[in-house]
């Protein structure tokens, strides 16, 4: 039973029936274990590294789940530090502010409100993922027995880190430039956006609320346990109350949340939603600014546009693999100031590599601040939107490994010389330089999901003629659509 409910990046299941409150004992227990000897490995014998920071999310089973969580790191030997209610990036911020050897956020994210789970991270905020610990979790889990274990008596404490989380987040934001308020719609979807808005940038912050700003909320209210919509912002049909506000209230900018608000999208003023990888490209000009010459990572899903406006910038573009574990990683190794994904999860040097929804919020204030009475959201992204793209697009196939086959002996360098092909993440096939007349001017990244028999394309062209052919020529090889 506890094996399913460990993912490749986190733990998540239904509650009470897949995920329960004994699961998050043991949990508990393994993480305290894997996380204290992973700090030790590293050297890192500060009295702080025996602390683990707790959170949890608003979800009506999360107090339940916390405590038991708690209990089962206390019991192992590990000193719990719980910071209450939180967005996951709070986490992130916790365990680099206090120096200590992780945390666990207790949360499901954008899931519905049966659900919930565990976010592990180590020191320094680095993801446990499956290759990373996670598996070492499972096992210290599974093997533990609280009827005969030995336990230890670990401490545990609350602290209250709003005033210095608030005063972080913040230190993004810049709203010196704006002749008059900013007029923001935030959709909190009933996540934990509805704590952590008020408490960085409202009424309710030890710093007071943010002068220059003006907050429109909806689905702020996350006390019932319930969503007026499904908290994950990739869904269009999720964005539409956010889209609708911004309009009736003519705001410059719109932000939606997911459950545990650690990622957002952005409408723009005429209540049109911005790719992330858009919203990447304008993000990157503005951390370049600052840090010229700077590596910028992204998603390798992304629009060609985002690797020529950061060349253009004068920074260079890292492509990366599609996941936060990767991204992470990629942000450390390459010391880039910035990364961004097509997931809505932006990365920032400044911010321990991590990923922040609230510090991209902050960021595209900052920006619009900037730009008020010249440009807005909109004219600022539509050069940088200047291609035709797909989206991503699901194709149900059981061979999933025949069907990559085929699409690369048919529109690979063995059928065209000219094509670039790579396999970092998927498969790439790219005639992007390729005379658009002899079929050039595209390329393409097919993945197989980890977990379904789906193959998950995004393809993207000069131009809306070229896009359309491609699609026809390769959507046959890759089995039924799925997501009609």
């Amino acid at each position: 039973m506890l094996g399913r409910v460990f993912k490749a990046y986190d733990i998540r299941g239904t509650y009470p029936d897949l995920l329960n409150d004994t699961m998050a004992w043991q949990i508990g227990y393994g993480a305290s274990k894997f996380l204290l000897a992973d700090a030790a490995a590293a050297g890192e014998t500060t009295p702080m590294m025996k602390n683990i920071v707790v959170g949890r999310d608003m979800r009506q089973s999360s107090p339940s789940l916390t405590k038991q969580l708690i209990q089962g790191i206390n019991d192992q030997g590990g000193d719990v530090i719980d910071i209450g209610l939180c967005d996951t990036s709070m986490i992130y911020f916790a365990i680099n502010h206090l120096d200590c050897a992780g945390g666990v956020m207790v949360t499901a994210s954008h899931n519905p409100p049966n659900y919930n789970g565990f976010k592990i991270s180590k020191r320094k905020a680095k993801p446990v993922g499956e290759v990373s610990g996670l598996a070492e979790v499972r096992k210290h889990a599974a093997m533990v027995d609280k009827a005969t274990l030995v336990k230890q008596h670990g401490r545990l404490e609350q602290r209250d880190l709003w005033p210095a989380y608030a005063r972080h987040v913040r230190s993004f934001l810049d709203l010196s430039a704006a002749s008059k308020p900013l007029k923001v719609v935030i959709d909190a979807s009933n996540g934990m956006a509805g704590t952590m808005i008020p408490k960085v940038f409202g009424k309710q912050s030890p710093l007071g609320a943010v002068p220059g700003l003006q907050i429109i909320e909806v689905n702020f209210d996350n006390t019932k346990g319930v969503f007026a919509h499904e908290p994950n912002p990739l869904v269009a049909a999720n964005l539409r109350q956010v889209q609708e506000a911004v309009l009736k209230e003519k705001a410059d900018v719109g932000f939606c949340y997911d459950g545990d608000a650690d990622r957002c999208m952005v409408i723009d003023e005429k209540g049109k939603a911005v790719g992330c990888d858009h919203l990447t490209a304008l993000l990157a000009k503005h951390f370049l600014a600052k840090a010229p010459g700077s590596p910028i990572v992204y998603d390798l899903r992304s629009t060609k546009a985002v690797a020529e406006d950061v060349l253009k910038a004068g920074g260079k573009p890292v492509r990366g693999r599609v996941g936060h574990v990767f991204l992470k990683q990629a942000m450390a190794e390459q010391n880039a100031v910035f990364g961004g994904e097509l997931s809505g999860h932006f990365y920032f040097r400044d911010n321990y590599n991590a990923d922040s929804g609230a510090i991209a919020m902050c960021t595209v204030l900052t920006i619009l601040a900037q730009n008020q009475g010249k440009k807005t959201m909109s004219q600022l992204i539509a050069p940088i939107a200047r291609y035709a793209q797909s989206g991503e697009i699901n194709f149900q196939i059981e061979d999933k490994d025949a069907a990559l086959k085929a699409l690369k002996e048919a529109h690979g360098p063995a059928a065209n010389p000219s094509a670039q092909m790579d396999e970092l993440d998927g498969v790439t096939i790219d005639l992007w330089k390729t005379d658009a007349s002899s079929g050039g001017g595209w390329w393409l990244n097919v993945r197989k999901s980890n977990t379904e028999p789906l193959l998950r394309l995004n393809l993207e062209a000069k131009d809306q003629a070229t896009l359309d052919k491609v699609f026809a020529m390769v959507a046959p090889k890759l089995g039924k659509r799925a997501d009609h």
